[in-house]
């Protein structure tokens, strides 16, 4: 059954580069404060909701309880739902929650939304007792899940460099992706950033790590880093044998995301902060590729969600992906005919960088804007996630 989305009723904060300015907010109590703002400005009253899913990657402290702390920091304490994880993808997966919630419970109106601070990630202890000596084990949980696949016993960089070599992709050719991605992305800064207002605000206040005064103020994302040709041409691959290069992939950040859903076109368009089309999802799909091929998953989330919504790649009008690496468009393109210089106008992850869980909901509120501004038509979201994963989410603006 398709689901719709009151044109307007979202926001993301900017995205800061980890150990920056959002470094030291807790990702919950951080993600509830910009949201209770939000829907205030948008005259959203919080007993609209029947319905709430939070997505989290990053564990934080006494992030166990998850939807229930975070909508009652909103003030919404009637709203419970369960706390999403699907790694990189978890933006399209809180889609897929509310609308398998509206067909299966009879709930109307879903806030979902996602906030992962990758900086000052958690360092667990799991304890081991039939072990010698009872010595337990210790994880790095942000980068160890970047460096150590525990299936397919590999890096991510690594399943980059499995894609680029059964696709024939180099690194000149990542390199060029890279730099006209961040072309792109000078499109939403154009005009004292007019695309980017269109769901973030002029500027955000950064408050204190207790939430009670405001710090310092954010005018965009923070710690995007110039495309430059000449540097990139002196980077070497990050492995020996590899092509991808440290220029060809994101980086991760810290913010959060919100986006507002319904079951019912009329109540998407009674919630609608301001006119504008109707906005509706047409399909969702997920798939994961052979072991060790991350960024090729996307293709076959792609092909499915076409499947499910009967069209051909054609009847897309604007492509927006989750690309950790370069190499994820290219790979995508090829596989489906495309020109990647079509992808990703206004910007993507490998350049606004990747604070996980709020990635994919950046994005796909990016894609309705641009649908917005073409006059109307289908756009399709695909990211890759870890475990060789993908989602895909087709939607229809006007």
């Amino acid at each position: 059954m398709p689901a719709y989305i009151p044109y307007g009723a979202y926001w993301s904060t900017p995205f800061a580069r980890w150990q920056g300015a959002l470094s030291h907010l807790h990702s919950i109590e951080f993600a509830a404060h910009v949201a209770k703002g939000a829907l205030a400005d948008r005259n959203i009253p919080l007993d609209a909701f029947d319905f709430a899913a939070y997505g989290l990657t990053v564990p934080q402290h006494r992030s166990f309880y998850g939807t229930p702390w975070f909508t009652g920091l909103l003030g919404a304490e009637h709203l419970a739902g369960p706390t999403v994880n699907q790694a990189c993808a978890t933006g399209a997966r809180l889609v897929a929650t509310a609308m398998g919630e509206f067909a299966v419970s009879g709930s109307k109106v879903a806030l979902i939304a996602s906030g992962d601070r990758t900086s000052n990630g958690a360092h667990a202890y799991y304890p081991a007792p039939s072990q010698p000596g009872g010595t337990g084990r210790g994880e790095d949980i942000v980068m160890e899940s970047f460096n150590s696949d525990p299936y397919a016993k590999c890096a991510m960089v690594d399943t980059a460099d499995n894609v680029a070599r059964k696709f024939g992709l180099t690194t000149e050719e990542q390199h060029e992706v890279a730099a006209f991605r961040f072309e792109q992305y000078q499109m939403a800064l154009s005009d004292d950033r007019a695309f980017q207002k269109r769901y973030m605000a002029d500027t955000t206040d950064i408050p204190d790590a207790r939430l009670r005064k405001t710090i310092a103020t954010l005018a965009g994302d923070e710690g995007v880093y110039p495309s430059s040709p000449e540097k990139m041409a002196s980077l070497k691959p990050v492995r020996g044998d590899g092509t991808v290069t440290f220029a060809g992939q994101t980086h991760p950040a810290d913010g959060n995301a919100g986006i507002v859903m319904t079951a019912d076109k009329n109540a998407a368009i009674e919630l609608s902060p301001t006119s504008g089309p109707v906005v509706e999802i047409v399909a969702v799909s997920q798939a994961r590729d052979e072991p060790a091929h991350m960024p090729a998953a996307p293709i076959r989330a792609a092909k499915r969600a076409l499947e499910l919504a009967d069209m051909e790649i054609g009847q897309i009008d604007v492509f927006k992906s989750h690309n950790p690496f370069a190499v994820n468009d290219l790979a995508f393109a090829k596989a489906f005919d495309l020109d990647w210089r079509k992808m990703n106008n206004y910007g993507s992850s490998l350049v606004w960088g990747h604070p996980q869980g709020p990635t994919g909901l950046r994005a796909m509120i990016e894609m309705i804007e641009e649908l917005e501004i073409k006059g109307g038509g289908y756009g399709l979201f695909q990211g890759c996630a870890a475990g060789d994963s993908a989602m895909a989410v087709i939607m229809k603006v006007g």
